[in-house]
């Protein structure tokens, strides 16, 4: 199933596509693509539901982060190996954990926002996992089975503050906007295979990053049992799984994102986002 979230920020709505891929109002059916509803129980509301008697939603209505309720928004770093080497770094003996804010989190066609002092904001296409069910101690060989689906992500960046301001990586990933999640939420069966999965992601038409999830160093179910060890998974929290090369910061000379910029990103069968970058209106 491809799930949604669909409405005004902060009100959004649950949502599914039906058979047609005709988006439609499912508030009627679960409280919201959060908690509960991502567990194999709750999806299988949706899935003996009769879609095709649902409202639709129109085509022009806003989508909003297609899950709801993430209490962790952890993110992995330098887990493609030619995307570490083009950052020059080395590949980590060890996934690097470390967490974006989750007032970051936005709809998947929402702007990327530049904050007041950002001089290298950056883009970061990424296969996102979304916990569906409690992992603590998980087994690698178990952990899918406590993905509720995946997701697109944008895991937007701004390089001076992640790295010239000392300290984590976490200031540099938490801007507002800077966490585009969706445009759905594919559930894990709809996914035959995560680590075999093309994605790409374009700035003002020009392709600058097309890899494939098979370049990733930990692979997710890996990833999930790993991170289990640290910190109990809750329904809703997303793991994003790194990025392959292309990123603003590895090009020569390096480029990155200015107002009235438009990143396009996409991976095969979890939809595509489109961004149109602006100033921070609130940015003085």
């Amino acid at each position: 199933m491809k799930l949604i979230r669909f409405g005004n920020a902060g009100s959004e709505k649950p949502g599914v596509a039906d058979a047609d891929g005709i988006l439609r109002d499912a508030s009627s059916l679960v409280p919201d693509i959060a908690g509960h509803t991502l567990s194999d129980d709750g999806l299988a509301v949706l899935r003996t539901a009769d879609l095709s008697s649902l409202p639709e939603v129109d085509a022009n209505t806003r989508l909003g982060p297609c899950v709801a309720g993430t209490g962790k928004f952890i993110c992995i770093g330098l887990n493609y190996s030619d995307h570490a080497a083009e950052s020059g770094m080395e590949v980590p003996p060890e996934p690097i954990l470390f967490m974006k804010a989750t007032s970051a989190i936005c709809g998947p066609n929402d702007p990327i926002i530049i904050p007041r002092g950002s001089e290298r904001t950056d883009w970061e296409v990424e296969l996102a996992a979304v916990i569906g069910t409690r992992a603590k101690y998980v087994s690698e060989h178990d952990a899918l089975n406590h993905v509720a689906g995946y997701a697109v992500t944008n895991d937007v960046s701004e390089r001076t503050f992640q790295l010239e301001h000392s300290g984590q990586w976490t200031k540099g990933k938490s801007a507002d906007n800077y966490g585009q999640i969706g445009p759905w939420l594919v559930t894990r069966d709809e996914i035959e295979d995560p680590q075999d999965l093309n994605m790409w992601l374009n700035v003002n038409g020009e392709t600058m990053q097309n890899g494939s999830t098979r370049t990733m160093v930990y692979g997710v179910a890996y990833l999930v049992s790993y991170i289990s060890r640290f910190m109990t998974l809750h329904p809703g929290d997303v793991i994003s799984t790194g990025t392959p090369p292309g990123v603003g910061m590895g090009q020569t000379p390096p480029r990155y994102l200015r107002a009235g910029d438009v990143v396009e990103l996409g991976i095969e069968g979890l939809g595509k986002q489109r961004q149109v970058v602006i100033d921070d209106p609130e940015g003085g």
